[in-house]
């Protein structure tokens, strides 16, 4: 994955977004870098997907995550950063060979023990996550409550809410009857939904549009556009 011009300056911008007194730069391969606290952050990976389709007898080839790979091992050596929190699905569903090349992936190339937030996906054996350090409940960072699905009313808390789950995504309609969907970053009044990580993912663009309350940055190929 070449993210440089013949320059050598990168083409990839992140988009700055202060929120609660918190610099957060959205990153247009879907990950968030939280720079005071030096966290990266992501949601729904789903790796493994493809074997488990296999499993179903769709022949859908292990290929098909390695452009996740290849960002996130990007986003690791362009932030360095301290702590990596998948905020739920990093694992697709029940065990399968594709976990082996997961845990080399982390174990190889980050020097701290992911994160990972429990998501509806996460049901493996709890001794297959031995690399990893697991949130069984929501984890909170302040001024953030990280979790995999948005927290319900019944959730009390003051904290605002950073989550996965929904796999958002946005409809942007043109004049002459175009369209176009996206994915996107969305920042409510008590609870932000990240774009879900994994390419082999679906969208969800029902409840996102421009000029829903709340702000929406729409992810380009090569920068995150506020709308």
């Amino acid at each position: 994955m070449d993210d440089r011009d013949s320059n050598g300056k990168y083409i990839v911008k992140e988009h700055k977004f202060e929120h609660l007194g918190q610099n957060l730069l959205l990153h247009p391969y879907k990950a968030i870098y939280w720079i005071e606290q030096q966290i990266l952050l992501l949601s729904d990976i789903h790796l493994g997907k493809a074997a488990h389709f296999r499993k179903s007898g769709i022949p859908i080839p292990d290929s098909i995550h390695t452009e996740d790979y290849e960002r996130l091992l990007h986003l690791i050596a362009y932030y360095k950063p301290r702590r990596l929190i998948i905020l739920g699905d990093l694992f697709h569903s029940s065990y399968n060979n594709s976990w082996e090349t997961v845990r080399r992936f982390f174990t190889d190339n980050f020097d701290h023990s992911p994160e990972l937030v429990l998501g509806n996906h996460d049901i493996l054996d709890e001794h297959q996550y031995s690399f990893i350090r697991i949130h069984k409940k929501p984890l909170v960072i302040s001024p953030f409550i990280f979790s995999h699905e948005p927290l319900g009313p019944d959730h009390q808390t003051t904290l605002y809410n950073l989550c996965g789950h929904i796999h958002p995504g946005v409809m942007l309609r043109a004049p002459a009857h175009q369209s176009l969907r996206a994915q996107c970053f969305y920042f409510g009044e008590s609870a932000g939904i990240l774009p879900a990580f994994g390419k082999f993912t679906g969208m969800s663009t029902t409840a996102f549009s421009k000029g829903r309350a709340g702000k929406i940055f729409l992810v380009a190929s090569d920068e995150v556009i506020p709308l």
